[in-house]
Protein backbone atom coordinates (compact mmCIF):
# COMPACT_ATOMS: atom_id res chain seq x y z
CA UNK A 1 0.00 0.00 0.00
CA UNK A 2 0.95 3.44 -0.64
CA UNK A 3 1.34 6.55 0.99
CA UNK A 4 -2.21 8.86 1.59
CA UNK A 5 -1.28 11.82 -1.09
CA UNK A 6 -3.96 13.28 -3.51
CA UNK A 7 -2.01 12.43 -6.86
CA UNK A 8 -1.38 15.33 -9.16
CA UNK A 9 -2.54 13.44 -12.17
CA UNK A 10 -6.06 11.57 -12.33
CA UNK A 11 -7.78 14.12 -9.94
CA UNK A 12 -11.34 14.82 -10.50
CA UNK A 13 -12.77 17.33 -7.59
CA UNK A 14 -9.48 17.08 -5.38
CA UNK A 15 -8.28 13.85 -5.61
CA UNK A 16 -9.27 12.23 -2.53
CA UNK A 17 -10.48 8.94 -4.55
CA UNK A 18 -7.86 8.49 -6.42
CA UNK A 19 -5.85 8.91 -3.44
CA UNK A 20 -7.73 6.29 -1.65
CA UNK A 21 -7.90 4.00 -4.67
CA UNK A 22 -3.99 3.80 -5.13
CA UNK A 23 -4.12 3.09 -1.46
CA UNK A 24 -6.45 0.25 -2.00
CA UNK A 25 -5.36 -0.92 -5.10
CA UNK A 26 -8.31 -0.78 -7.14
CA UNK A 27 -8.90 2.12 -9.77
CA UNK A 28 -10.15 5.79 -9.25
CA UNK A 29 -13.14 4.45 -11.25
CA UNK A 30 -14.72 1.83 -9.10
CA UNK A 31 -13.92 4.12 -6.11
CA UNK A 32 -15.59 7.24 -7.81
CA UNK A 33 -18.50 4.69 -8.00
CA UNK A 34 -18.97 3.61 -4.61
CA UNK A 35 -18.42 7.18 -3.27
CA UNK A 36 -21.44 7.98 -5.67
CA UNK A 37 -23.00 5.22 -4.36
CA UNK A 38 -22.94 6.01 -0.94
CA UNK A 39 -24.51 9.49 -1.15
CA UNK A 40 -27.81 7.65 -1.65
CA UNK A 41 -27.49 6.42 1.80
CA UNK A 42 -28.20 8.86 4.58
CA UNK A 43 -24.62 10.11 6.65
CA UNK A 44 -22.40 12.58 5.79
CA UNK A 45 -20.39 11.22 2.94
CA UNK A 46 -20.22 14.53 1.02
CA UNK A 47 -18.92 16.22 4.34
CA UNK A 48 -15.92 13.27 5.10
CA UNK A 49 -14.91 13.94 1.57
CA UNK A 50 -14.24 17.66 2.12
CA UNK A 51 -12.51 16.67 5.84
CA UNK A 52 -10.36 13.85 3.62
CA UNK A 53 -9.40 16.83 0.95
CA UNK A 54 -8.40 18.97 3.84
CA UNK A 55 -6.51 16.70 5.20
CA UNK A 56 -4.31 14.70 3.12
CA UNK A 57 -1.46 16.16 1.66
CA UNK A 58 -1.08 17.07 -2.32
CA UNK A 59 1.55 14.50 -3.47
CA UNK A 60 3.77 17.56 -4.69
CA UNK A 61 3.86 18.76 -0.88
CA UNK A 62 4.84 15.16 0.13
CA UNK A 63 7.84 15.16 -1.43
CA UNK A 64 9.51 18.32 -0.29
CA UNK A 65 9.32 17.42 3.42
CA UNK A 66 12.31 18.24 5.59
CA UNK A 67 12.11 15.59 7.92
Amino acid sequence: MSRLARPTNGRMIGGVCAALARRFGTSATTMRVIFVLSCLLPGPQFLLYIALWILFPSEDRTTSTAW
